[in-house]
């Protein structure tokens, strides 16, 4: 049943001494897991491999005690202790017949070494640079470089014993050794690692050349290297250096897998990049060499990823982000079935649960991250134990994902959406500047709906406490959402800020309802950390409204910093010409004016302005809920379970919300004791004394 446009993206491809079954290469990525969660690492790669991407690598795995990158918590290849969940998911990933490939990774003067206490490597005697910690990286002598080769080399062979197909030189992102000793800016030596663009690449040619030599007969090994650092003269250009670097070194590797440096270049979010959007930097390098090309870009559309092949771009489609969304996105194209692909959002609450050391989640797939944890598939669901039926009240992200769910799983479903439209805040942040992509939450979970017999799906429909206790259903979960506060309480202030008679903050809810301020400058108080501030800012700016963002916080949006946007929404906003303010809370506002108290000055400052918009915190909408919740009408209407989902039980991010309405459906039949573990735990191995 595939479309035969496809059939390109399924054909095998010769990298080195090993063959790939398709052109679907789920590229190196972090996930929070690796080796403080191996076992979920373990099943998250897995399901990938058989959801039909033909290479499944695993995220960076640093292969000396010289590159600690605590606390982060990608791969180790310390030791032996290492080989064993390594070689579970080579395991793993050859149940199904894909190919195992592993990144060997030392951040060299990225490394902080808070864990092993060595003192970190690099090219030049830097300060550590992927932290603020006082730690300073002392500069690599030619034993040290000697040393350094055999440690990779040892490591190429340790993963072709546990069964790896193929084995990544990393040079990319700017957090390696090879890679900072590429870049100029990194590399001030004399010697003949340093100074000409070919002493500079000497490393990374004598890393190739050693590890072909160990393992290039029955391992593919790949570069992984950036070609462009998006920062113009002052950093690598592909018109320049980068293209030169693919020349000298053009034949050398079984596969080229390109990227652009650093992470929040290469995973750029949709709201600031387009699917396909490094093709620009990187199309050149087929031109150059004659060994298979990798390419990555965020590409969900079957269409782009042939159209990229066919036009001499690349040869596989490389993917990270695509992959965590949907693990089965190969399969499903070659069944024909690319409309039930689950599509990245480009939202990066995956890269941002990994900056924050956890394991990641994903806002499309809620089985990230729980295939192994709770034993969730992102394509099965256990079928219903009973023919019971589900009221779920509300079709926002929590109301859909349950009802997608509850109807896979063979319940009988009806959704009740009291607005003319579904979707909830995700149709209202999608029309916000930037955040589009953000529709296909929905879109995907109203498309998938509609084939389904057993859910029922009335809009404009607003029920109420009486309503529901007529509807019949044995079960009802209330995913009725939250609204913005408008008395600016938020993460710094706890008390409601004091406003003049008359005056009235907006809320993000009134702005996407399109109420406006009066004419006039317009403050936004940011008191929530995350995207929508910002947003607000870019839309009243791009309106021609002179605009002000105020927060208390040390950097505009600070929690972007984890979504790798923080700079990006800095410098969109400065092009929009508006005023950025920060260590400024919100005082009072009223009679033309917001007061604020600047925190590094010390004193308080008025803003004359026509009014204000307050992005602080949400407050649920419960009332279904109070008026519900130990009611003895439950029992009589037959209703044997009431449950509040997504931001009705807790605001969040939409992620949450998603995840809420899946685990609601998981878990209705097999309720989880409330004073339990509600997962599986990893554990440590504790010797004996």
């Amino acid at each position: 049943m595939r479309d035969p446009r496809h059939d390109i993206l399924f054909e095998p491809i010769a990298i080195g001494p090993v063959t790939a079954p398709n052109r679907f290469y789920q590229v190196p990525h972090c996930n929070g897991m690796g080796r403080t969660f191996p076992n979920a690492m373990i099943a998250m790669r897995e399901t990938k491999a058989e959801g039909g991407w033909g290479i499944v690598a695993t995220e960076q795995c640093d292969f000396h005690v010289t590159s600690d990158i605590l606390p982060y918590t990608e791969t180790n290849l310390f030791d032996e202790g290492d080989e064993l969940y390594l070689g579970r998911m080579v395991e793993g990933v050859h149940r199904h017949g894909s190919l195992a490939s592993i990144e060997l990774a030392h951040s060299g003067q990225d490394s902080g070494n808070l864990y092993s206490r060595e003192v970190p490597i690099g090219p030049a005697h830097r300060p550590v640079s992927a932290s603020r910690h006082p730690i300073q990286a002392r500069a690599m002598d030619r034993a040290d470089i000697a040393d350094y080769r055999r440690w990779h080399r040892r490591a190429a062979l340790r993963s072709r014993d546990m069964g790896f197909d193929m084995v990544v030189v990393y040079a990319g992102h700017n957090n390696t050794v090879p890679g900072q000793f590429f870049y100029k800016r990194h590399n001030d030596r004399s010697d003949e690692y340093g100074g000409s663009l070919e002493n500079r690449l000497r490393l990374l040619r004598a890393l190739i050349e050693d590890t072909k030599d160990a393992v290039g007969d029955t391992m593919a090994v790949v570069v992984r290297m950036a070609v462009d650092e998006l920062m113009g003269p002052d950093g690598l250009e592909w018109q320049n250096e980068g293209r030169e670097a693919i020349e000298m070194l053009a034949e050398l590797p079984d596969l080229w897998d390109l990227t652009i440096g650093n992470w929040a270049n290469d995973s750029q979010t949709s709201r600031f990049a387009a699917e396909g959007y490094q093709e620009d930097y990187v199309s050149f390098v087929k031109k150059v060499t004659s060994k298979p090309v990798a390419i990555v870009g965020r590409y969900t559309s079957p269409d782009a990823m042939v159209s990229a092949i066919r036009r001499g771009v690349t040869d596989l489609i490389g993917a990270a982000r695509p992959s965590i969304a949907d693990p089965f996105l190969p399969n499903k194209i070659a069944e024909g079935r690319s409309d039930d692909i689950r599509e990245c959002i480009g939202c990066n609450i995956c890269a941002a649960w990994n900056n924050l050391s956890a394991p990641s989640r994903c806002t499309q797939n809620p089985t990230f991250g729980e295939e192994w944890r709770k034993g969730w598939h992102p394509e099965r669901v256990a079928p219903a134990a009973a023919q019971s039926h589900i009221l779920i009240v509300g079709a926002g992200p929590a109301g859909l994902e349950a009802a997608r769910t509850a109807g896979l799983a063979g319940y009988r479903v009806t959704l009740a959406e009291a607005s003319d439209s579904l979707g909830g805040r995700v149709s209202r942040e999608a029309r916000l500047p930037g955040l589009s992509e953000w529709a296909r939450v929905r879109d995907y979970r109203t498309g998938q709906i509609a084939q389904m017999a057993n859910v029922d799906v009335f809009q404009a429909s607003r029920l109420d406490a009486a309503h529901i206790l007529e509807m019949g259903a044995e079960h009802v979960a209330l995913a009725t959402g939250s609204t913005w506060r408008r008395d600016g309480m938020g993460l710094t202030l706890r008390s409601p800020v004091p406003v003049t008679t008359g005056s009235r903050p907006l809320t993000p809810d009134d702005i996407m309802a399109g109420q406006r301020t009066p004419d006039g400058p317009v403050v936004i108080f940011d008191d929530d950390g995350y995207y929508m501030a910002s947003v607000l800012a870019e839309l009243m700016a791009a309106e021609g409204r002179e605009t002000w963002l105020a927060t208390p916080a040390t950097v505009i949006a600070p929690w972007t910093e984890y979504t790798l946007e923080q700079q990006a929404i800095e410098e969109r906003l400065a092009t929009h010409g508006v005023t950025m303010l920060v260590r400024h809370t919100l005082l009072s506002f009223g009679d033309g004016e917001a007061v604020f108290r600047d925190g590094l000055a010390r004193r308080d400052r008025r803003i004359a302005c026509a009014g204000v918009i307050s992005v602080t915190a949400r407050l649920p909408e419960d009332d279904l809920w109070l008026a519900l919740n130990g009611s003895a009408e439950l029992e009589k209407a037959g209703i044997r379970s009431l449950k509040r989902i997504g931001d009705c039980f807790g605001p969040g991010l939409i992620a949450a919300a998603v995840y809420q309405g899946h685990r609601y459906v998981r878990e209705l039949d097999a309720p989880i004791d409330p004073d339990g573990v509600p997962f599986r735990r990893e554990r440590q191995v504790i010797e004996a004394s």
